[in-house]
C-alpha cells in the first residue's frame, strides 16, 4: 500500500491507495474487538475473523463462554486475547480496550455485539428497570466502547466501528418497547459517529441481523420465529459464522472505506428497505 494525501475543506488526512484488490478485502493482522463473543452471533463473527487472520479480542462477561471461544480460536492457530468484560460497567470496557492495546499495540476495529436481554413487554407494561437495562447495556455500552477506542483509531487515521441494530426497532415490533428504543438509539449514535469521525479515517456502520439464536430449538417454537421464516424469501435464519461473519469481515476491512453511517439488513431479504 502506498500513501497519498487527499485534501478536504476542513483539513487533510492520509488515505492509503490500494495496490491490489485482495489487500483491500483482507483482515489479516487487524486487531478486532468483538463484545459478547462467547456465544451466538458474537462467537460466529469472532471465529470467522480469526480464520481470516485477524487478531481477535474476545470480550465476554461469562468466564466459561469466554474460555470456550478463546479455546476454539487458539485451536485454529489464531491469535486472540480474552478479557472478561461486563458492558454495563464503563471501567471494565476501558480496561478491556487498554488490555487490547497493551497486548497488540493498537485497535483497528470494534464490533459492539453484546447487549443484556430482558423479558419483553409492550409499551403499556414495560418497566423503568427494563428500559434502564437495555439502555445501559446497549446504548451506553456501545458508546463507552466507541469512546474508548476512538483515540487509538484517530491517532493512526484508520478505524472501523460496527454496531448492532434490529429490524424490530426499525419496524416497531410489538412487545419490544424497551429493546426497540435502545436499538434505534444505537443507530443514532452510529450515524453521528459516521459524521463526526469521518475526517479521522473512521467509518461506523450497523448490522441488523437475523441469525440463529444460541437458545436453540426452543426459540424456534415461538410465534415470532414462525412469522419470520414465513416472511423471509430464504425461509431460514442466518448462520452466525458463515452468514453474519462475512459482513462483519467487510465492515472491518479497507473495502468499506467509503461506506459509513448505514444499517445493513443481514436477514435473507426479510426486510428490504433501501
Amino acid at each position: 500500500m502506498t500513501a497519498t494525501t487527499w485534501t478536504y475543506t476542513d483539513g487533510e488526512y492520509p488515505l492509503a491507495t490500494p495496490t491490489d484488490a485482495r489487500s483491500m478485502h483482507a483482515v489479516e493482522g487487524k486487531v478486532v474487538i468483538v463484545t459478547g463473543s462467547g456465544r451466538g452471533i458474537g462467537r460466529g463473527m469472532a471465529l470467522h475473523l480469526a480464520k481470516g487472520g485477524a487478531k481477535v479480542v474476545v470480550a465476554e462477561w461469562k468466564d466459561e463462554l469466554l474460555d470456550s471461544t478463546v479455546g476454539e480460536i487458539e485451536a485454529l492457530g489464531g491469535e486472540c486475547l480474552g478479557v472478561v468484560t461486563n458492558i454495563m460497567e464503563r471501567d471494565q470496557i476501558d480496561a478491556m480496550v487498554a488490555a487490547a492495546v497493551a497486548r497488540f499495540g493498537r485497535v483497528d476495529a470494534l464490533i459492539n455485539n453484546a447487549q443484556t436481554f430482558r423479558p419483553l413487554h409492550d409499551i403499556a407494561t414495560v418497566t423503568e428497570h427494563d428500559v434502564d437495562v437495555f439502555y445501559t447495556s446497549g446504548v451506553k455500552g456501545s458508546l463507552w466502547a466507541m469512546q474508548a477506542v476512538y483515540p487509538h483509531m484517530a491517532a493512526k487515521k484508520w478505524g472501523r466501528i460496527v454496531n448492532f441494530a434490529s429490524s424490530m426497532g426499525i419496524t416497531g415490533g410489538t412487545g419490544f418497547a424497551a429493546y426497540n428504543a435502545s436499538k434505534e438509539a444505537i443507530r443514532a449514535l452510529t450515524r453521528t459517529a459516521a459524521r463526526e469521525w469521518a475526517m479521522d479515517g473512521i467509518v461506523a456502520n450497523c448490522i441488523a441481523p437475523a441469525a440463529a439464536t444460541h437458545k436453540g430449538d426452543s426459540a424456534k417454537q415461538s410465534e415470532g420465529y414462525k412469522q419470520f421464516i414465513e416472511s423471509c424469501p430464504m425461509r431460514r435464519q442466518g448462520d452466525p459464522e458463515w452468514d453474519l461473519g462475512p459482513l462483519a469481515w467487510f465492515l472491518c476491512s479497507d473495502a468499506c472505506r467509503y461506506v459509513t453511517g448505514h444499517t445493513f439488513m443481514a436477514d435473507g431479504g426479510a426486510f428490504m428497505f433501501a
